[in-house]
């Protein structure tokens, strides 16, 4: 009986007859991307990318953070910003404001007084925070990041609201709070964070929290 040889190990051998040798795909090891290079400014150093004061993120699209400066531009540029939420009465720096119009980026201001010692319910306070936390969680204006002037007081009273709108209990509410304010916390704050009624917001996030 005649054995059939393959045709492929048949031309191999016919090769190696006529003094040739067959070549062998070699395979490239798997080499990890590369990653973008960092951006070089003007005088061709990389460009760092430098957090504002006290920033952190609260959840999916929301972030907080003090009132950035020049240096914090190209980090937020990297969190690709849709909108602003300033809690300060003071008008929006100029240098910011114009970082803001060059990218796109919606400020929304809520003027919210610095709380002082003794604690006063001020209804006019509530209802912009009711406002904010409107702006901050419809979708369409995220990624949105949350400031005042230092990321302390204001702004956390606002992601304390917030913390209440998730169901968070209020103990953690404050911890996260005193994590941020920490020497400078004040009392007030927390107080307005307990009787804060988010019953009225609570639709907004029925289908996120």
């Amino acid at each position: 009986m005649k054995l059939e040889i393959p045709a492929k190990q048949r031309s191999r051998q016919e090769a190696e007859q006529d003094g040739k040798t067959v070549g062998v795909v070699s395979i490239e090891p798997w080499k990890h991307p590369k990653l973008p290079l960092p951006v070089a400014t003007d005088g061709g150093e990389a460009q760092a990318l430098v957090p504002p004061l006290n920033f952190a993120m609260v959840d999916d699209g929301i972030f907080r953070s003090g009132l950035p400066d020049a240096a914090n531009f190209g980090f937020l540029q990297s969190l690709s910003l849709r909108s602003i939420v300033y809690l300060c009465p003071e008008p929006y720096p100029e240098e910011n404001a114009k970082f803001l119009e060059h990218n796109g980026i919606k400020l929304h201001q809520f003027g919210i007084e610095g709380r002082k010692e003794p604690f006063v319910y001020i209804p006019e306070e509530t209802i912009r925070i009711r406002e904010a936390l409107k702006v901050i969680l419809d979708v369409r204006n995220q990624p949105v990041l949350i400031h005042c002037r230092r990321g302390k007081h204001r702004t956390g009273c606002v992601v304390g609201c917030l913390r209440k709108l998730q169901k968070w209990c209020l103990s953690s509410v404050f911890d996260e709070y005193l994590h941020f304010a920490a020497a400078k916390a004040r009392s007030t704050d927390q107080r307005f964070m307990e009787l804060f009624d988010a019953s009225s917001l609570m639709h907004l996030t029925a289908s996120r929290y």
